[in-house]
C-alpha cells in the first residue's frame, strides 16, 4: 500500500501551475489512497471570463462515468465537452477501466479513484467542484459527498441506482451475471475492455440511499430517466426522499440509462446547475 496521499501525481504530461491559466488539456496518473494509479484528464474549459483568468475563478467538474466507461470513451468525452461551457472538467477511468490499474469493485473503492481525481482538481488551484456521476458512477459520488464530507461544493447524480443487488430488470440481471460468474468476467475483459474484481464485498459498503443523508448541506441533484431500462424510478424517489429538503429531483420525460441517453440539453442544464450551486 502506498503512503503517497490520494490525488498524488504519478505522472504528468503537461501539469500547469496553480495561478496560470491553463488553455491545454492536462493528462497524468494519479495514485489512489489504496495505491492503484488511474488515468486521468484535466481541461480548462472553453469559455473565457474575466474571472477565469486563473483557476480559483472558475469550478471544475469532476465526472465519473458510468460501469465499463473510460476517459477515451466517446460517450464520456461529450459529456466533458458539454461540461467544459461551464467550467474547467477532469475526468478519469475508474480502477480497472481503460489505462488505469486495479481491478473494479464495482462501486466500493472507486470511491477512492473519485477523492483522488477531486483531490487533483484542487491541487490545479480550483476553489469550487462539483462532481457528476453516472449510473455506477452516480452511486460513486453519492457516497463519496457522504465520506468525504466537504470536500465538493456540489453533487449530481444521473441514474444511480438506490440500492444494492437490485436484479429486477433482464438489463441488470446480466450485468450481475457479468460480474459475479467467472465466465462473464472474461466477457467483462475481452467484450468491454473492464477488469473486474472476483472478490465479493466485505464489508457490504454503505448503499446509496443510506449515504445521501450524509451529505448535506452540500447541494445535491438527483437525476433519472423515466424511460431508464436499468433502474426504475422507485430508485431516485427513494434517493430524494432520503435527501429531503436538501435534495433536487429531475426525471425526465423519455430518457434512458445515464451518459448515452443524456441529450445535450439535460447536460447543459446539468452545467449550469453545477455552475450556480458550487458558487
Amino acid at each position: 500500500m502506498s503512503s503517497r496521499p490520494a490525488g498524488h501525481v504519478a505522472r504528468s504530461t503537461d501539469r500547469p501551475h496553480s495561478e496560470t491559466p491553463a488553455r491545454r488539456p492536462t493528462r497524468t496518473f494519479l495514485r489512489t489512497a489504496d495505491g492503484v494509479t488511474i488515468d486521468a484528464v484535466y481541461e480548462p474549459g472553453t469559455a473565457v471570463y474575466d474571472a477565469w483568468r486563473t483557476p480559483s475563478g472558475r469550478p471544475v467538474f469532476v465526472v465519473a462515468h458510468g460501469f465499463t466507461g473510460a476517459v477515451d470513451r466517446p460517450h464520456v468525452r461529450r459529456v466533458a465537452q458539454a461540461f467544459a461551457r461551464y467550467g474547467a472538467v477532469v475526468t478519469f477511468s475508474f480502477r480497472g477501466h481503460g489505462a488505469s490499474g486495479g481491478r473494479s469493485t464495482v462501486g466500493d473503492r472507486e470511491v477512492l479513484d473519485l477523492a483522488a481525481a477531486v483531490r487533483w482538481a484542487r491541487e490545479l488551484g480550483h476553489a469550487r467542484v462539483g462532481t457528476v456521476g453516472f449510473s455506477m458512477g452516480g452511486s460513486v459520488v453519492l457516497r463519496h459527498a457522504a465520506l468525504h464530507h466537504r470536500e465538493t461544493d456540489a453533487v449530481v447524480s444521473v441514474s444511480a441506482p438506490a440500492r444494492w443487488y437490485y436484479r429486477g430488470t433482464a438489463p441488470m440481471r446480466r450485468l450481475h451475471w457479468l460480474v459475479t460468474r467467472p465466465e462473464g468476467r472474461i466477457v467483462g475483459r475481452y467484450g468491454f475492455g473492464t477488469r473486474i474484481h472476483h472478490r465479493d464485498w466485505d464489508p457490504v459498503p454503505l448503499s446509496p440511499v443510506e449515504a445521501v443523508p450524509g451529505i448535506a448541506p452540500t447541494p445535491l441533484l438527483i437525476v433519472h430517466g423515466e424511460a431508464d431500462g436499468y433502474f426504475p424510478v422507485d430508485h431516485p424517489r427513494m434517493l430524494a426522499a432520503a435527501a429531503g429538503d436538501q435534495g433536487e429531483l429531475w426525471l425526465e420525460p423519455g430518457m434512458g440509462h445515464a451518459e448515452n441517453a443524456a441529450g445535450d440539453e439535460l447536460l447543459a442544464r446539468i452545467g449550469e446547475w453545477v455552475a450556480g450551486r458550487a458558487g
